[in-house]
């Protein structure tokens, strides 16, 4: 995981996995990115290969303490098969995704 941005603007890149095995390192830089500034904290999974009922637990409490901290969790770039999931589970309804802009007009 790194990070990058603004305390107004944060963006907070996730590797491959989101899973059971890398869940206890992940978590605590999350919910350090929601206690180090203000705004909207972004996700990004453009990287991101496989995710679990423990990855999806992470960004759902993560989404929750940056909702009490006044803040807003917005996933970037979430790969089609991650997208699925998301709806499957009705994440979609809970988590903000943010949608890709469209291709200019050539």
């Amino acid at each position: 995981m790194r990070s990058r941005g603004s305390p107004r603007r944060q963006v907070v890149f996730v590797g491959s996995r989101l899973d059971g095995g890398t869940v206890a390192m992940l978590r605590p830089r999350l919910h350090e990115a929601v206690d180090s500034g203000d705004g909207e904290l972004i996700v990004d999974l453009s990287e991101l290969e496989m995710i679990d009922a423990a990855g999806l637990g992470v960004l759902v409490g993560t989404h929750r303490k940056a909702l009490r901290a006044e803040r807003r969790l917005v996933l970037r770039a979430v790969p089609p098969r991650v997208m699925r999931l998301l709806a499957i589970t009705r994440l979609h309804r809970v988590l903000r995704v943010e949608l890709p802009e469209p291709a200019a007009a050539a």
